[in-house]
């Protein structure tokens, strides 16, 4: 049988724009995983390693102009995001770079010998080291930051670990382009080509996580999608880390003195956050808790001034197009559901944005309405209007994990006065990030990030974001009586490398 060809797609007229590859044979995601398993010394040094990042960033920036073009042409994202994309992502290497060159994501930990304690302690010397190859699964709606180039395979290779990338059928011609400018940046300091392999398919997909030399995995995608890979990670002979982000609601509660006090800004905020990407961020508010009565309807009035004014838009795919419209229609049909501004089909190739609102004591028990608390992907959102604060606790009880979850306070409540702080620790076990007065659509590449959340947002508590990503890939190994010249350079007594580590109970930098 003749391997399924793979086609780019126009998401803007649905057509076919040219056959990029095949679908990936079982043989050939075998001959991927086994070049990067290959390729591993060659990652091995840490100089080497930090440049090739740098390099990579370079690459992909003298490469922007048709990058960008063939991006804009299979996701319909635009020009201006996918450049601040591409920009996010280059930053994003670089900065892994530094971390790789600064040596602290390490861990070096010194202990010489104390026969005075209870039990005496040997010569322990501690410090973490790459898993292996690294299985990524691209992502549709960030084909930059969290496709072939982006967070987990620049975490994976910073850690030390080649990485095989299942490419996204969304913007499969996009995925050949940045792989061989991957390839072209590793060739500038003799590392093989095997250190990024890509394959096309969904059983490519299956294959490679079942593959015994992929020692992790890294997604993004939907809840069933990521759950299928994360239960066959763990059905393994060896089960291996599944570092999974699934879905998210990222719940909003809106204070009533919050309402009172800027109702206007909250419901165009609010607006601008749902609709930013045509709704298709993975951090879109999608359920607000807002108050009734007069404050309320205030921030109601608000978002249907934005919304209406909202163009049509084209979502990443077809098949994206008609869950969205699908998927609002099944939930405006349910009892006491009304669509101020009706989301939905906004022609043959987009969609409108809008928004459903309901009595928060629907959700607040179990029953029909249970929909209401699962993402739609697309800009739409949900408010739910409260009655008193057991509602607002009632409907919070009753949600998963989550990505976000955001507090609007009034100023009086932000000083510390009121319901601030309950509102706020009682959402935190929801989320992996807290906001407050802000909205979460946007992810920083800080240090200090944390994008990821109890399940079924992430199946781990690893962030995908921000330079502790690193930390997947890695295990600690600990060496016990080994000889200075048997150890390997970065636990040796002098520190030759410079390496920020704790020796002897103490913190050196």
């Amino acid at each position: 049988m003749a391997a399924a060809p793979v086609w780019s797609v126009d998401p803007r007229t649905g057509k076919q724009r040219e056959q990029v590859a095949v679908e990936a044979t079982a043989q050939e995601v075998d001959g991927a995983v086994r070049a990067a398993h290959a390729a591993r010394e060659a990652l091995a040094d840490r100089t080497v390693r930090a440049a090739f990042l740098r390099s990579a960033a370079d690459e992909l920036k003298e490469a922007e102009s048709t990058l960008v073009e063939v991006a804009d042409a299979e996701t319909a994202l635009g020009p201006v995001r996918l450049t601040g994309e591409l920009a996010r992502t280059c930053y994003q290497l670089r900065a892994f770079a530094d971390i790789v060159d600064e040596g602290e994501y390490l861990g070096v930990v010194v202990n010489h010998p104390d026969d005075t304690a209870t039990p005496p302690i040997p010569d322990l010397r501690r410090y973490k080291v790459p898993l292996g190859v690294v299985a990524v699964y691209s992502a549709s709606n960030f084909p930059f930051a969290f496709s072939v180039p982006g967070g987990d395979t620049a975490s994976a290779l910073a850690a030390g670990c080649p990485v095989v990338v299942k490419a996204h059928p969304d913007h499969p011609a996009l995925s050949e382009l940045v792989a061989k400018v991957l390839r072209r940046a590793a060739a500038r300091h003799d590392i093989p080509d095997g250190v990024l392999g890509l394959v096309h398919g969904f059983e490519a997909g299956v294959e490679l996580i079942k593959h015994p030399l992929v020692a992790a995995a890294g997604f993004t995608g939907s809840v069933r999608g990521g759950r299928a890979l994360f239960d066959a990670a763990a059905a393994r002979p060896v089960p291996i880390p599944f570092h999974g982000e699934l879905g998210s609601l990222n719940p909003v509660v809106v204070t009533e003195a919050a309402a009172v006090e800027r109702a206007e800004a909250i419901g165009a905020g609010l607006a601008g956050s749902m609709t930013l990407g045509v709704g298709q961020f993975c951090v879109k508010p999608g359920l607000v808790l807002v108050p009734a009565g007069d404050a309320g309807d205030g921030l109601v009035k608000s978002l249907t001034d934005a919304a209406s004014a909202t163009d049509a838009g084209v979502l990443l795919d077809h098949r994206m197009r008609d869950n969205f419209v699908a998927g609002v229609a099944e939930r405006a049909a349910l009892p006491d559901v009304d669509s101020p501004v009706t989301p939905g089909s906004g022609g043959e190739h987009t969609v409108s944005a809008g928004f459903l609102t309901v009595p928060a004591a629907r959700l607040a028990a179990e029953g029909e309405h249970d929909l209401l608390l699962e993402e739609c992907f697309g800009p739409v959102t949900v408010v739910a209007r409260y009655e008193d604060e057991g509602e607002v606790r009632g409907v919070l009880s009753r949600l998963p994990g989550n990505l976000t979850a955001t507090v609007q306070l009034s100023a009086e409540e932000v000083a510390g006065e009121g319901a601030g702080a309950a509102l706020l620790a009682e959402v935190t076990p929801l989320a992996g990030r807290v906001l407050v007065n802000g909205w979460p659509t946007g992810v920083a590449v800080a240090a200090a990030q944390q994008h990821g959340g109890p399940y079924p947002a992430t199946t781990s508590t690893s962030t995908s974001v921000g330079g502790t990503a690193i930390e997947r890939w890695l295990r600690p190994v600990a060496y016990q009586g080994v000889p200075e010249a048997l150890l390997p350079v970065e636990l040796r007594d002098g520190n030759p490398l410079g390496l920020p580590r704790r020796f002897n109970g103490v913190l050196e930098r």
